[in-house]
């Protein structure tokens, strides 16, 4: 950042380890008075990413996909270092980081619009055309510290392949693994206006949000801010990726071990700070005793602890007072009721998987996300009733079901309210080029590569009429 941008800022955000404290870095704290300045230079961008042909925009993000292949260490130990992930679960996301932008760049080359068909249609004979995809304009892409790299690819990846211009607003909590990102698609021959820099709080947020100019919101985060920018934003376009609280049913012909396996990492991978983590474990009646000792056990031997270490299996908590919500939350159902199975301890922001049962259904537990390493189970009866209960919170992003009678998986998939649904595979499985979003509360738009680069851009038609 230059010295123009440090003289907007009061003063600076410290971004500290969540395990050790430890001061990983620092960034500006912008006011919202800099938006003005934010603006102008983001116009600029605007022009600068809608002038470069698409092989250029392709070649760009190509390229930074190289060079983040080749620095993958540097970017996972970043990530480990201000998020917490462990060391295996910040290369998996290093990894995933490569494929969105690889995935942007074809899409600059392959989506370009098509031809129209015009005289398919009585009185249209003489015409002929088509339509082509064009930049939006200013795009404001604010990120969540759970994925500090990848959901930020996930935004920058496909507006720049739709030739947009971005400000880019990441987290408070966990920004560093999204300016190194800036900074390798500028090395790689990005102009530097194409994506501005906004380190700020929640006011600044809201005012960039309110700003005439910008012509869409890309938000991953909360209910309650996404609830928030919906209604300051004005007339602008919405994508927002909000919370999750993903059931997962297990029917009594599943392979139950492997099942098992899935099930203990779809709920505390990433300490459980995953929007498509499952939460709710829904297990037929007949094999819920032995799916429960099976899970309990594997439950039992995740090491929660220092995220640098090979023998760590959950990280701790974005921080302490995330650790300590959690808590707070398992402590309420269990008062109304629940039975704690394992887990529930906490050392500072490290939390331990924490499984239960006999959960109320009107407890928070059950009806919000949680966001934590926290994992309820329930017995069911029959299909009609695991989807029942499946379905009753008012949102949701994925959900997954365990079984080998594929009649009952389709049945299934197709009963479910959920933007995803996993056969055989835990709720929080996710392919970067496959559409992601939400049913139900709060679903707007679509990410994944293809689906949010055609969200980030807009049709033209050029009609060409033959007279005479």
């Amino acid at each position: 950042m230059n010295l123009s941008r440090l003289a907007l800022a009061a003063d600076s955000i410290d971004v500290c380890s969540p395990f050790d404290g430890r001061l990983i870095g620092t960034v500006p704290r912008l006011e919202a008075c800099a938006v003005p300045y934010l603006l102008q230079q983001a116009r600029q961008g605007v022009s600068d990413c809608a002038a470069l042909p698409r092989y250029q925009r392709a070649r760009i993000l190509e390229r930074a996909a190289l060079n983040i292949e080749r620095d993958a260490e540097h970017f996972a130990r970043l990530i480990v270092d201000e998020a917490g992930k462990t060391l295996k679960q910040a290369q998996k996301e290093v990894k995933r980081c490569i494929n969105t932008l690889k995935l942007s760049a074809e899409e600059a080359k392959r989506n370009a619009g098509e031809v129209l068909p015009f005289d398919a249609y009585e009185g249209s004979e003489s015409r002929q055309g088509w339509f082509s995809r064009e930049p939006l304009g200013l795009i404001l892409a604010i990120t969540p510290y759970n994925d500090p790299l990848n959901l930020v690819a996930h935004k920058l990846g496909p507006a720049i392949a739709g030739g947009n211009g971005v400000i880019l607003k990441p987290s408070e909590l966990a920004p560093l693994s999204a300016i190194k990102l800036v900074d390798y698609l500028r090395d790689a021959g990005l102009p530097t206006s194409v994506v501005t820099l906004a380190t700020g709080g929640a006011d600044l947020g809201k005012a960039l949000v309110e700003a005439r100019e910008v012509r869409m919101v890309s938000f991953t985060g909360g209910f309650v801010t996404g609830e928030q920018i919906a209604r300051s934003a004005g007339l602008k376009k919405l994508a927002m990726d909000l919370g999750g609280n993903a059931p997962v049913i297990v029917m009594a012909d599943c392979d139950l071990a492997a099942t098992v396996d899935s099930c203990v990492s779809g709920a505390f991978w990433a300490a459980g700070q995953n929007c498509i983590g499952t939460q709710r474990l829904l297990v037929q009646a007949s094999i819920y005793e032995a799916f429960r000792e099976a899970f309990v056990r594997l439950a039992r031997e995740q090491v929660s602890g220092d995220p640098l270490a090979s023998s760590t299996d959950i990280g701790p908590m974005i921080s302490l007072q995330a650790a300590q919500n959690a808590q707070k939350v398992v402590d309420e159902a269990l008062q109304q009721g629940a039975r704690l199975l394992c887990g529930h301890q906490r050392r500072g922001s490290c939390y331990a998987a924490t499984v239960l049962e006999n959960v109320d259904h009107g407890s928070r537990l059950w009806q919000d996300e949680v966001f934590a390493p926290v994992v309820v189970l329930q017995p069911f009866d029959d299909l009609d009733q695991a989807i029942a209960l499946a379905n009753q919170p008012e949102y949701s992003l994925h959900a997954g079901i365990f079984t080998n009678d594929l009649r009952i998986a389709m049945d299934a998939a197709r009963r479910i309210e959920a933007g995803g649904v996993m056969i055989n595979d835990s709720s929080d499985y996710r392919f970067d080029a496959m559409p992601f979003g939400g049913f139900k509360y709060g679903s707007l738009g679509r990410e994944g590569v293809r689906f949010a680069y055609e969200e980030m851009t807009q049709p033209k038609v050029v009609c060409l009429n033959r007279l005479g």
